[in-house]
């Protein structure tokens, strides 16, 4: 009977315990392993809040646009299109956030939203995951740069992602590309990247995992990927390539909250030194917003502020997002559907290059141009209406769009391959 009313005295003691605790929801995409640790380090140093964590990703934009915001007080995610939109919609109040120590740009990349209703808590670069002992066995250096993965030594060694099969950064990833090198020399230097690799097809594997194998050496990729991989002891290296472009991930408190001062609580924490140092954690491997915290960094960890003294960067996301639906479409028209083609004809080119005709032969230059420029030019590229037709095409299954879409497809797939017919022809003769 004692033990029966001291199990009653426990239930009743940790049910006021629950009941005097503040409820926090926050709305998140990150995986477990990254939330467990700051969900920890929070409630320790916060006992009167009760963490809730709400896990949603592709569903996300819809669940914040219920009624009173699905009860969410915080959003911390990747996705910055659903920041964006919601920030057009209202659903955002302004932060308070002391920004002392915080930059509010690192090169072109913002980092804060001008307006206060949402800021960056960390990066992801962009880079190559490479398998040093492969490319030791094969004689090949470690590349520094997107312009030496287009060099024909590293034909058949690369595993490329495509951004209309490959998740949410390998369009990201290809577009700062373009926005590095500009749009018909961005797009030459990816023609000539594709030519020396395997296209990764659909699938459960891990875009590590033909590196890890040994199948290929180098595979572009962003940086958790190959920290993970890492972490489970595949045997590579992460390069990041000058300059680097990031994908920052965001945090913004809901206009709806009844925790407005919780909300504000969390969000200090997660940009304070002790919440950036958990990114270092093994299970997280993210990179800092606040500069000062790499000094604790461990050994080899990649700082971007060191970086972006010598190379800032020069990819801003947000730009990205207007054309990505658009540059999905045409890498596929142009680099995934003449591939096996494409790859034939540069190997026939590269040999008519060693044999010194690209000094004297001026159908070299032609044969180029042709297997390398895009189906439009930037000015086009940059129309609104055409950059509509294909987000509402990836973004809302829009039916009309779809069609219009494909209309334009048809067109710049039978100048494709009209170029490419050209260029066979040119390289018979």
């Amino acid at each position: 009977m004692k033990f029966r009313h001291l199990l009653l005295l426990i239930t009743a003691l940790s049910a006021f315990d629950a009941a005097a605790k503040e409820a926090l929801t926050v709305l998140t995409a990150y995986p477990e392993p990254v939330v467990a640790h700051f969900e920890t380090a929070f409630e320790r140093d916060n006992p009167d809040i009760d963490l809730q964590i709400l896990w949603r990703q592709h569903d996300a934009l819809a669940y914040l646009r219920k009624p009173a915001q699905g009860g969410v007080d915080v959003y911390w995610a990747a996705s910055l299109r659903n920041f964006l939109q919601l920030k057009q919609e209202g659903a955002w109040q302004k932060l308070a956030v002391n920004r002392n120590g915080l930059a509010d740009n690192l090169g072109a990349l913002p980092l804060a939203d001008p307006d206060g209703y949402y800021c960056a808590t960390e990066m992801a670069g962009f880079g190559f995951g490479v398998n040093p002992a492969y490319l030791q066995k094969q004689g090949l250096p470690l590349p520094k740069s997107w312009l030496d993965l287009a060099d024909s030594r590293y034909s058949g060694h690369i595993a490329m992602p495509t951004p209309s099969k490959r998740g949410n950064f390998a369009p990201l990833m290809i577009d700062s590309v373009l926005q590095q090198y500009g749009w018909e020399a961005g797009w030459a230097l990816l023609a000539e990247i594709a030519a020396n690799a395997q296209l990764l097809s659909p699938g459960p594997a891990f875009i590590t995992d033909s590196i890890g194998t040994g199948e290929r050496g180098i595979v572009p990729a962003i940086d958790f990927f190959v920290a993970s991989a890492q972490a489970n002891g595949a045997p590579l290296q992460m390069i990041y390539p000058e300059s680097v472009a990031y994908s920052p991930a965001h945090i913004a408190i809901t206009a709806s909250t009844q925790h407005a001062k919780a909300s504000q609580r969390f969000v200090d924490f997660v940009l304070s030194e002790a919440g950036q140092k958990q990114l270092f954690h093994p299970d997280i491997r993210k990179l800092p917003v606040r500069a000062a915290v790499y000094a604790h960094k461990p050994a080899g960890y990649f700082d971007p502020f060191a970086a972006a003294e010598k190379h800032p960067p020069v990819y801003d996301r947000a730009a990205t997002l207007q054309r990505v639906g658009l540059t999905k479409a045409l890498f596929e028209l142009l680099l995934v559907e003449p591939h096996d083609n494409a790859q034939r004809l540069w190997r026939q080119l590269r040999e008519q290059e060693t044999q010194g005709r690209a000094k004297t032969d001026g159908k070299i230059a032609e044969i180029r141009r042709l297997l390398t420029t895009p189906p439009i030019d930037a000015n086009a590229a940059g129309d609104s209406k055409t950059q509509h037709i294909f987000m509402k095409r990836s973004h809302e299954d829009d039916a009309d769009a779809e069609q219009q879409a494909q209309q334009l497809e048809r067109v710049w797939r039978a100048e494709i391959e009209e170029r490419y017919r050209k260029a066979e022809q040119l390289l018979e003769h």
